[in-house]
């Protein structure tokens, strides 16, 4: 069984830079192997992949990996894209690993998870990191569609945005027009994926990202990314492109 990759077009846009090792990986899950043991054949991520019956039921997953240097993995697309990511961008991944272990040591296990153990694990799990012009991130960052989508379309030319968290890769898998990343800005020249890793990695700390500086971007918006956008309708629809709030104050004038 495939556990779901089947259904997997590595053809769309946000999917093609994955192609390569993903489809290797999916087709080595098609012919009998666990999601584990396919990521493991690769050799190319800095931990190991296990069964997630390797986890112990006393241990946060976090804390696991961070100790053992093993990726609890179930068979399907979630921990699937993980793996994948894991392989992309080691440096960021280990990074926000011992961030989450540095968390778990000083506060223990809560049940509810604090701000900055709560936006790392937003992070790990739907950012979409961005490198764009000003003019792009700052009509992004208030929301104004018009300016980032039709007006300003041109400028995406100059801009790329790649998929970080597995949970909205996998989302993706059925691309529907709600699907709405947190979108954090690259603010480094180069375009080389391992040059973006090393840089995330030194720049993301608990405190940085606890302050959640994320935009939200509704994907399938991105120009290239889905044939509807093409027509500037497809951004009138106001229950995915939403307005910025406005505050109370401003609210009540």
């Amino acid at each position: 069984m495939a556990h779901g990759l089947e259904a997997i077009d590595w053809e769309v846009p946000w999917l093609r830079p994955w192609r390569v090792p993903g489809q290797a990986i999916a087709q080595q899950v098609a012919d009998g192997l666990s999601v584990a043991q396919a990521l493991n054949a690769v050799q190319s991520a800095p931990k190991r992949f296990v069964p997630q019956a390797d986890l112990p039921a006393s241990v946060a997953y976090e804390q696991h990996i961070f100790d053992t240097g093993c990726v609890p993995t179930r068979d399907g697309l979630h921990d699937f894209f993980n793996g994948l990511v894991w392989m992309r961008f080691p440096q960021t991944k280990q990074r926000l690993n011992a961030l989450q272990a540095e968390q778990i040591a000083r506060l223990g296990i809560q049940p509810v998870r604090g701000p900055a153990r709560d936006a790392l694990t937003l992070f790990d799990e739907n950012v979409a990191l961005l490198q764009a012009p000003d003019a792009l991130w700052d009509a992004l960052a208030v929301k104004d569609w018009e300016t980032l989508f039709v007006t300003g379309r041109g400028l995406w030319s100059q801009a790329q945005l790649i998929l970080f968290g597995h949970a909205l890769t996998e989302k993706l898998v059925a691309p529907r027009k709600s699907i709405t990343a947190h979108v954090f800005r690259v603010q480094t020249p180069q375009p080389e994926i391992a040059a973006i890793d090393e840089w995330l990695a030194h720049v993301l700390n608990a405190e940085l990202l606890a302050t959640k500086p994320f935009a939200h971007l509704p994907v399938l918006g991105v120009p290239g990314w889905w044939r509807d956008n093409e027509n500037s309708a497809f951004y009138a629809d106001r229950g995915v492109f939403r307005a910025k709030r406005m505050d109370a104050t401003a609210s009540e004038a």
